[in-house]
């Protein structure tokens, strides 16, 4: 029977037709014997990229029947969570026993990681077979080195978002240049609907209310598939309450003591290690992400508290309307969803005074940029807090330059040998630098 459901899956995807997509900032390595591993966030478009390598592949003369599809989160295939996925070519094979051997096939596999053992999988038909390998899931796991280790090196990691700014643009078909005042009009009013709506694709023509119950459901799933089922969760309410409790304290410190005492203030008895648990929980299926504080000693980082963010600002306006209030940590968060698709290093920063800056995170030529988000500066004191603090942090890490985001506001400062540019955001966004290939070097993940 799985073997009938399998068969027919293979080949109902090789009938349908492969639909055009907005093209993502996006580019993967195609090295031979390498498996391409593409992780990130439910709904953000790990699928619909590897539907656009298959087009491209197509365009390059590839046979329809060569590309093998296989999505493991469908429920028709759960059987292989006891079996393994080699029924998958075994079946394909069995289909074209021609190209066994004789003509590369090309294989995607959906949110692999649903299956046990995929790893060994994924190394042994790489080593015995003519094909190349494209895998999407949603586990920070994958980024890990023991599955590097047991795929014995081979795979190539890479992250994937929901739109940013450029794509959204992109989406709307409107051109990024910003030399003329209208362009600039033109860009900033986009960047109002693009803070209203987020990036999550599948929502950007929906209305508010319609946006708001997507968003939820991807809520509930990423809890409820991607935390408590893929970790066996045993108190699955309570971790509905912590990851609601962070939602509504983006951009902001938090403690594992402080998260603790709200879990048991309302009733559950749970522990601070569960609590701990739980937050690596979020950021293994790329939904919640820990800022710490900028300091060399690592016991330093581990000790301060830290600051949340979620994958999408609009979803958490979604999830807590009450956040709509305060615009300017929906911007903070966007601001780090922005600077997180170029870089895994960042941390929020603590002058000697007690001032806090927002950001220093460290580009891929190991350059410190210091980024302070304030929604406007209208008021003075706000304007004198913010650009003192991140002058202050710019004298004690000896950096020349700074950056602070508002909502429209530009200017320069200049404070002795120090420049602060004041930007828009839609211009930061828009120019910000993402690594040539968004490639990932393995690494550990703390679970």
């Amino acid at each position: 029977m799985v073997k009938e459901i399998i068969k027919q899956m293979i080949l109902d995807f090789q009938r349908q037709d492969l639909e055009s997509f907005v093209r993502r900032d996006f580019d993967f390595y195609r090295i031979e014997k390498k498996a391409a591993i593409c992780i990130g966030v439910r709904r953000c478009g790990k699928s619909t990229l590897m539907t656009q390598i298959m087009s491209d592949l197509i365009s390059e003369g590839v046979k329809r029947e060569n590309i093998l599809f296989m999505n493991f989160f469908d429920d028709r295939v759960m059987e292989l969570r006891k079996t393994g996925p080699s029924l998958v070519t075994d079946v394909y094979f069995s289909l074209f026993p021609e190209k066994k051997g004789a003509e590369k096939i090309y294989c995607f596999f959906d949110e692999i990681q649903e299956i046990p053992n995929w790893e060994m999988f994924v190394e042994r038909i790489l080593r015995t077979e003519l094909c190349e390998v494209y895998i999407t899931g949603s586990s920070a796991k994958m980024l890990s080195t023991e599955i590097a280790t047991q795929m014995r090196g081979r795979s190539l990691s890479y992250e994937l978002f929901p739109f940013s700014f450029r794509e959204f643009l992109s989406y709307k078909k409107i051109p990024a240049e910003n030399t003329t005042t209208k362009e600039k009009m033109i860009l900033a009013k986009a960047f109002e609907e693009y803070f209203e709506k987020g990036g999550f694709p599948e929502i950007l023509n929906l209305t508010r209310n319609e946006r708001i119950g997507v968003h939820q459901e991807y809520f509930r799933t990423i809890i409820f598939h991607d935390v408590v089922e893929r970790f066996n969760v045993s108190n699955p309410q309570a971790v509905i309450n912590l990851a609601n409790r962070l939602l509504t304290s983006v951009s902001s410190l938090y403690s594992i003591n402080r998260l603790y005492e709200y879990l048991r203030s309302i009733g559950y008895k749970t522990t601070k290690d569960f609590v701990s648990t739980a937050l690596g929980w979020f950021e293994d299926c790329y939904f919640l992400f820990s800022v710490q504080i900028f300091d060399r000693s690592f016991a330093k980082r581990n000790v301060n508290l830290k600051k949340i963010y979620c994958v999408d600002h609009s979803m958490v306006d979604s999830v807590d309307p009450n956040v709509t209030e305060k615009k300017g940590y929906l911007l903070e968060n966007l601001v780090f969803s922005t600077i997180r698709r170029g870089s895994s290093e960042i941390y929020y920063y603590k002058t000697g005074s007690g001032k806090e800056v927002d950001f220093c995170w460290i580009d891929k030529k190991g350059n410190k940029n210091l980024v302070q988000v304030s929604f406007d500066l209208n008021d003075e004191k706000t304007r004198k807090r913010e650009v003192s603090a991140i002058i202050e942090a710019m004298d004690e890490i000896k950096e020349k330059k700074g950056t602070l985001v508002t909502m429209n506001e530009s200017d320069v400062l200049v404070v002795e040998d120090k420049t602060v540019e004041i930007v828009p955001a839609w211009k930061y966004l828009l120019d910000f630098e993402y690594p040539e290939k968004k490639i990932f070097q393995t690494k550990d993940i703390m679970l």
